[in-house]
């Protein structure tokens, strides 16, 4: 029997430099994100954005030591009016956005993709932990601030937890011979405090926040880079380990179960005005964009 082949598309996974009060976590995605991004005709700086979303979900949530979910979300006065990247601890991803297409339109006319400022405007970023039923949500939240998502990230964590980190995210489309498909990725350090042990630590964060900002976009894109071989062109000359890789994929959770139970909430007066004219009801999951037609006695059983 051999041995399965590692991972190395639609993962996530920690690393450690060797020897360093450093920790960093890493999250590639193919065919994980495309699937997620093309369930709705998305402008590009939407998709782009519902991307790097996803991807910090899944570097945050990859860390998590309980069953759940991690949900990322982004609400402002700017175009993207609210946006949410859903990670389950099974290493399932899934989000959706809305938006005004004219104001989208408009806020793309220069020369670069408009970012997490522009889309979103005055706003904020929710980091929010489920770990289901029998216990209470907990949340954080922080303004935005920066143009960019990674640096909202920055600031939450900077805010919320205080823990220095740095954030790297990337996404954009790429073409390997089935014609341009999305991809992103993203990695994370941050520190370790110092203690009697450890020591000072401030010299060996800036060393390492020196060698992160080398990690350039096209290396965290490209399908021909392997995890590894990003982290040993970043931090070989001191050593680094990939540890505890799984396996990430789209999935949504819905479900026709899942929506009548939702359209049992409903007065029977609300539920008649839904009836579209063949007879139907007819839900849309914002999510997947998959069609529900549901019958309406049978909401009222």
């Amino acid at each position: 029997m051999t041995d399965a082949a590692p991972i190395t598309d639609d993962l996530a996974a920690a690393f450690q430099i060797e020897g360093w009060p450093v920790r960093g976590r890493i999250v590639r995605l193919g065919a994980a994100i495309h699937e997620v991004l093309s369930a709705h005709d998305y402008p590009e700086p939407v998709a782009a954005l519902l991307g790097e979303a996803c991807v910090l979900a899944a570097l945050v949530g990859s860390s998590l030591k309980f069953e759940g979910r991690l949900l990322v979300q982004a609400q402002g006065d700017g175009p993207v009016r609210y946006l949410v990247a859903d990670y389950g601890t099974d290493g399932t991803l899934r989000g959706f956005c809305r938006f005004d297409p004219e104001e989208v339109a408009a806020a793309s006319q220069g020369f670069s993709r408009p970012g997490a400022k522009s889309l979103l405007g005055k706003g904020v970023l929710i980091m929010t932990l489920d770990r289901g039923p029998d216990f209470e949500r907990t949340q954080g939240i922080t303004p935005i601030e920066g143009e960019s998502l990674s640096l909202c990230a920055e600031h939450f964590f900077e805010q919320s937890e205080q823990v220095p980190t740095k954030v790297r995210l990337a996404i954009g489309s790429v073409d390997t011979g089935q014609g341009p498909r999305w991809r992103a990725g993203g990695a994370l350090i941050q520190v370790i405090a110092a203690d009697q042990a450890r020591g000072d630590t401030t010299e060996v964060w800036e060393r390492s926040r020196a060698l992160f900002a080398t990690l350039a976009d096209d290396e965290l894109l490209d399908p021909t880079v392997t995890p590894e071989t990003l982290l040993f062109r970043l931090f070989h000359e001191d050593g680094v380990r990939l540890e505890g890789a799984m396996p990430l994929k789209a999935q949504c959770r819905c479900s026709a179960e899942r929506i009548e139970a939702m359209m049992a909430s409903f007065s029977a007066e609300d539920r008649a005005e839904m009836i579209e004219p063949d007879g139907k009801i007819h839900v849309k999951c914002e999510y997947c964009g998959r069609n529900y037609q549901l019958e309406p006695e049978a909401q009222s059983a």
